[in-house]
């Protein structure tokens, strides 16, 4: 984990008084290794194509066969999974989702194009690790299984709260850093804290790695995946009050 820390800082009077206050803005930006991978994957089937209209209907033993189809290609990819070690608890099957694809402008008949259309059933699957390095396995036991599509790995942190104080101690900490080096170089002493604000909260998306590998010169060597960093940012203004130094 590495950090990058910026800040500002003023000194200012409150009119009509001779209360002063140190004013510092600050903040740190946290580089973390991500420690959980979401693979997102999606079968489906579809009927046959058949002309597009206003009472076209698939037929319901042609939904009933894509549907047995897909029920037990899901089943066997689950079955492949568990084999490959992955835990039962961590395989998410989604809901049958059931939708028309237009695919084909077919030939003119009687001077107009007819509209093929055919029903897709699709199942999605998500897989969730805390091992980053069984990645590469579980995509090719994806691959290997026959998915259709294969959406991508979204990496992120398993304990975000964590991660996100994390972000916050160090602006804080980089903040009361700026005030005691005001303080230090025009020779006052900082007091109590006046007033401490969160001006960007410590949040942060997961990313997504689209399916590309490292190719490496020699022929046959596994892929390489890399999930990079994830950014968290936070920032703070905080002042204080100003006393007179000690040695004066």
């Amino acid at each position: 984990m590495t950090s990058t820390l910026l800040g500002t800082s003023a000194l200012a009077q409150t009119p009509g008084d001779q209360e002063s206050r140190a004013h510092v803005q600050a903040q740190a930006t946290l580089n973390v290794a991500p420690d959980k991978a979401t693979l997102s994957a999606r079968l489906w089937e579809r009927t046959p194509s058949v002309v597009a209209g206003e009472d076209t209907q698939a037929d319901p033993e042609a939904l009933k066969t894509a549907r047995e189809r897909l029920e037990k290609r899901t089943g066997e990819l689950i079955r492949a999974l568990e084999e490959e070690g992955l835990n039962k608890n961590k395989i998410r099957a989604g809901s049958l989702r059931i939708r028309p694809d237009y695919v084909y402008q077919g030939p003119a008949r009687n001077g107009e194009r007819e509209t093929l259309v055919r029903t897709q059933l699709e199942r999605p699957i998500t897989l969730t690790l805390n091992d980053l390095e069984r990645v590469p396995r579980l995509l090719d036991a994806l691959t290997q299984a026959g998915v259709n599509q294969l959406d991508g790995v979204e990496y992120d942190l398993r304990d975000r709260e964590a991660a996100s104080d994390k972000a916050l101690t160090e602006a804080l900490k980089k903040a009361r850093h700026k005030a005691q080096l005001m303080a230090d170089t025009l020779g006052f002493e900082l007091g109590e804290v006046a007033s401490v604000r969160e001006t960007r909260s410590p949040t942060f998306p997961p990313y997504r790695m689209a399916m590309q590998a490292d190719s490496r010169e020699n022929k046959g060597a596994e892929p390489e995946y890399r999930p990079g960093l994830i950014d968290i940012e936070a920032e703070v203004e905080v002042s204080w009050f100003i006393e007179p130094s000690s040695g004066e």
